[in-house]
């Protein structure tokens, strides 16, 4: 199935701006969406919200996170058990499992997959490097897999889902010089998902094209209308994208959308806004590795230097939920009645100058950077620089791609000193915020680019990973994440209500936190 102009009208504002009526009718069975897309296409080695979007529908995994709140639920594995003390786990898998070139998935596939996530090293393995090694994964039979852990390891199920089943013969067969197939997976697929890449299709951070299985384990019966063929375009702005929505050349946006586009699509008898109440927390990060962000007072000063209210009230419509830690309020460990920092400019003040009796750089002109597809991301910055000026702290906005500061924030003196971004819900665990952000451990991980080092918060959060009820480990991440909230390493904004836009082509969607509602398999296509 070729691309007609109704897909390549998302490529750009002027395609969209021209976009005659042929080429908003609808192309039967075809999805646009767009949306970020991740830096390559290998699961293993890239793990960001782009890539949930793309591997939920190639690849899938022993569990799966469905629905809103998001439920750990059986899929290519049927059930698990786990010894007494915690370190043995197994995994029993479905019958007739198969990879898209029609293989059969075993346990040693399953064991394989893991195994490479470990050699890689890359942001996948943050939550299984300290506690599994290569040789404790072991298949006693085709369809049982077993972990032996080196000790408890409290979040291991909750992370399970984040690792996607690889065909290892493919790899194996294009491997260069010992990479695991690393060089060929970053621009190919070895899955066994609802959906195969047209690998011909893609164009780094551009677009892809995916196209339903019908052989899929799952199986299509729940779904009468399933979409046949995913089109994924990268936009330059979000307004481009919803621009695209409205004349009928995209059927998905991303789910950053800024106030006065959701107006606009709701006003419009084309398409809607699906609201979801989600696990995704909006932060401005600061890199404590970097004068003056290694003074507290400074940071504490620029904490109370953003006008919260009015970034939520008046520039979100109350789209969002003011929580004043790094912790979504809807998770387990949240820790109940922290205040946080208010917006209060003559706190700032009186931060900055202690700050400057300290011999922290107060003068110098500081740079935040913004991923320049999300207006959102530049509306906080504009507003937080405006803020910054009256109380003599020059801000430079510097546009940016999400690929670029992932990448730059593995070295302290590459980090920007200030970026904007959100942490998703990667998996349903305490871990994947706090854990993985404030343990100095993940140091050269996107998600711990605060730099932030402290002992206490360190002790806590390595104490809570190794308990496995969540009764003895909620108290921990909240005494933890009382701690960074005092000590301010980074500025704690929102948690986040997602807004997508939606045409009303599609029906039946099934949000998830976990993937921001990017599982395609679910979703009915009218026409």
């Amino acid at each position: 199935m070729s691309l007609t102009r109704r897909e390549a009208g998302a490529l750009s504002i002027a395609a969209l701006l021209a976009a005659s009526a042929e080429a908003r009718a609808a192309t039967p069975g075809v999805m646009v969406r767009s949306d970020n897309q991740p830096q390559n296409l290998d699961p293993h080695q890239v793990f960001d919200v782009p890539m949930m979007g793309y591997s939920l529908n190639t690849y899938d995994t022993l569990y799966r996170y469905l629905d809103n709140p998001p439920k750990i639920t059986p899929w290519l594995a049927e059930s698990h058990t786990s010894s007494e003390d915690g370190l043995t786990w197994e995994f029993r898998l479905r019958s007739g499992l198969k990879f898209h070139d029609g293989s059969d998935l075993t346990a040693e596939d399953v064991v394989y997959s893991f195994q490479r996530v470990l050699k890689l090293g890359r942001a996948p393995a943050a939550a299984f490097l300290p506690i599994l090694k290569p040789e404790q994964i072991t298949a006693p039979d085709p369809k049982t897999v077993r972990f032996s852990l080196t000790r408890v390891y409290g979040p291991f199920l909750a992370a399970i889902p984040i690792v996607c089943i690889v065909n290892p013969r493919l790899l194996k067969a294009n491997d260069k010089n010992g990479d695991w197939g690393a060089s060929w997976l970053a621009s190919n697929e070895a899955g066994s998902g609802a959906y195969r890449l047209d690998p011909a299709s893609y164009g780094p951070n551009e677009k892809y094209e995916l196209n339903r299985w019908e052989a899929h384990w799952y199986g299509w019966t729940d779904n009468p209308k399933p979409i046949q063929k995913i089109a994924s375009r990268v936009v330059k702005e979000t307004s481009t994208g919803v621009l695209g929505l409205l004349n009928g050349s995209i059927d998905m946006t991303d789910s950053y959308l800024p106030t006065d586009q959701v107006e606009q699509i709701m006003a419009s008898k084309v398409a809607r806004v699906e609201k979801n109440v989600s696990a995704r927390t909006f932060i401005i990060r600061m890199n404590n590795a970097k004068a003056p962000f290694d003074n507290i007072n400074a940071r504490k000063g620029f904490a109370h230097a953003f006008n919260y209210k009015g970034f939520i009230d008046d520039i979100l419509k109350g789209y969002a939920e003011r929580d004043a830690t790094p912790m979504p309020n809807t998770i387990w460990g949240f820790p109940k009645g922290v205040a946080g920092y208010e917006y209060d400019l003559d706190k700032a003040r009186d931060y900055f100058k202690k700050a400057a009796a300290e011999g922290a750089p107060m003068k110098r002109p500081i740079q935040i950077h913004i991923q320049n597809t999300l207006e959102q991301t530049n509306q906080a910055a504009q507003l937080f620089q405006s803020d910054l000026a009256q109380v003599g702290v020059n801000l430079k906005i510097v546009n940016d791609t999400w690929a670029n500061m992932t990448t730059n924030t593995s070295k302290p003196d590459t980090t920007p000193d200030m970026w904007v971004h959100w942490v998703s819900t990667y998996f349903a665990d305490p871990e994947n915020w706090v854990g993985q952000m404030y343990d100095s451990q993940f140091h050269g991980t996107w998600k711990a680019s605060s730099w932030f080092k402290n002992a206490e918060v360190d002790e806590l959060l390595r104490k809570a990973r190794g308990l496995v009820k969540q009764e003895e480990r909620a108290p921990l991440y909240e005494q933890a994440t009382r701690l960074i909230v005092e000590r301010c390493p980074d500025i704690f904004v929102y948690n986040t209500v997602e807004l997508k836009g939606v045409s009303n082509r599609l029906s039946t969607t099934r949000f998830s936190p976990v993937g921001s509602g990017t599982e395609m398999r679910w979703v009915q296509l009218s026409s």
